[in-house]
């Protein structure tokens, strides 16, 4: 099971989304909490509409497809490593567990019917503060409001859980992710990360 520990980030409004039940081709019943359109290009492009999933274990292929690309295009963002989930780290009950950690919420972003983001919050030892995790955007979605959404829905989830801050672990090279989580309300600690020895930086956001 990955550790729940305070989340790298790889790439990386307050609205009230109402949450609805909408019943996958599979049969599995995925929560939906939320779409928008985001504007088109100014050449001429048609409008991107973003869809936030709240995923359930079963939906673990789309959760394993995500990260396995995550963790190959951003080798260097994660705490985990790409071979940690490869041969024989590769099985459909690890996925569900990780899926299963509990009062997680797990999200994927479709963009134009493809699921092209995640993130996850997870609680801490602390109630008042929760972990954003496993945050990635694949590049051809980048840039197009999609990383602003997932992580302002992790937001919302803290928030309606009762924290009062929401954190997470950034390479200090990683510019892109860090320009992102500043713009999200994000703020730089003194705390030194803690997933891995290569110098993470800690972020916090007041909720």
């Amino acid at each position: 099971m990955e550790r729940q520990q305070p989340g790298s980030a790889g790439l990386l409004y307050d609205d009230q989304l109402i949450p609805v039940r909408r019943r996958t081709r599979a049969g599995v019943r995925r929560r939906t909490v939320g779409n928008a359109v985001v504007p088109g290009s100014p050449s001429g492009h048609h409008p991107h509409m973003i869809e936030i999933r709240v995923l359930t274990p079963d939906d673990w292929p789309t959760w394993r497809e995500l990260r396995l690309a995550a963790l190959t295009e951003a080798p260097g963002a994660f705490g985990s490593r790409l071979a940690d989930w490869q041969g024989d780290g590769d099985r459909e009950q690890r996925w569900r567990d990780r899926l299963s950690i509990p009062n997680s919420y797990n999200l994927v972003a479709v963009l134009d019917g493809r699921p092209v983001g995640m993130s996850s919050g997870v609680p801490t030892p602390d109630p008042l503060m929760m972990d954003l995790i496993s945050m990635w955007v694949h590049p051809d979605a980048r840039g197009k409001g999609v990383a602003d959404r997932l992580v302002d829905e992790v937001a919302q989830w803290a928030r309606r859980a009762g924290a009062d801050r929401l954190r997470l672990n950034v390479m200090p090279d990683n510019a892109r992710a860090t320009a992102l989580y500043r713009r999200a309300g994000f703020r730089m600690t003194d705390e030194p990360g803690n997933l891995t020895p290569d110098g993470e930086q800690v972020m916090l956001r007041p909720l």
